[in-house]
């Protein structure tokens, strides 16, 4: 394990990506059913936390449901972190997107649109809600319900289909700005993956469903 940079926690004291054996060994040590693992950079290190453990850790080392249990429970939620949603009456249709903070759901920054989807919504929320923890120096992970946001984050483009038309323009502009952002700045941010099907709808959820 000397050989790998960074690792990333799954279950443990508290999950995240630590930059040292010793670090990590400090979030596991004595805790049940830790799940974690090495890797060489940061950006595989961010890439599997966001997926999960499942793709990492075989079944092997699965060894009882009670683990799955304490993946799932809603004690390993952060509470301190920020979480981000969008919603969009119709898809496409009048789009919103907000961050709140995850332990009192209070919000820190809002948007609206005219015309948008849902998946671009996901998209600039998470963008918006990384570079705004690293503005305000903020050691703190993001949550967002959404793979395909957290995969266009991961690969610096927003992959929408959406057509581009003086009804979208605003959007896009701001989806150049995002997509200009992250090809200009290491992501600093832990990104994590909501289980809304063990842990419910995300804080930052518009309660339209």
């Amino acid at each position: 394990m000397a050989k790998n940079k960074f690792y990333v926690v799954w279950v443990g004291a508290k999950p995240g990506i630590y930059k040292s054996w010793a670090e990590c060994q400090v979030q596991i040590k004595g805790f049940p059913a830790a799940k974690f693992k090495g890797f060489e950079s940061f950006e595989e290190a961010q890439m599997a936390l966001s997926k999960g453990p499942g793709s990492y850790v075989s079944s092997a080392k699965r060894k009882s449901s009670a683990t799955s249990k304490t993946i799932n429970s809603k004690q390993n939620i952060i509470s301190n972190s920020i979480a981000v949603d969008a919603a969009c009456s119709g898809n496409p249709g009048v789009m919103e997107y907000q961050g709140v903070y995850t332990k009192d759901n209070r919000q820190l920054f809002h948007q609206k649109f005219d015309l948008g989807t849902n998946n671009i919504g996901e998209f600039l929320a998470l963008v918006h809600g990384i570079s705004y923890l690293q503005k305000n120096n903020l050691n703190i992970p993001i949550y967002s319900d959404s793979k395909i946001a957290i995969g266009w984050v991961m690969k610096k483009a927003c992959k929408s289909k959406l057509p581009e038309t003086p009804k979208t323009k605003a959007l896009y502009d701001l989806v150049r700005r995002a997509e200009h952002w992250l090809k200009n700045n290491k992501i600093t941010v832990t990104i994590l993956k909501w289980d809304t099907k063990n842990w419910g709808e995300i804080p930052a959820d518009f309660g339209r469903k």
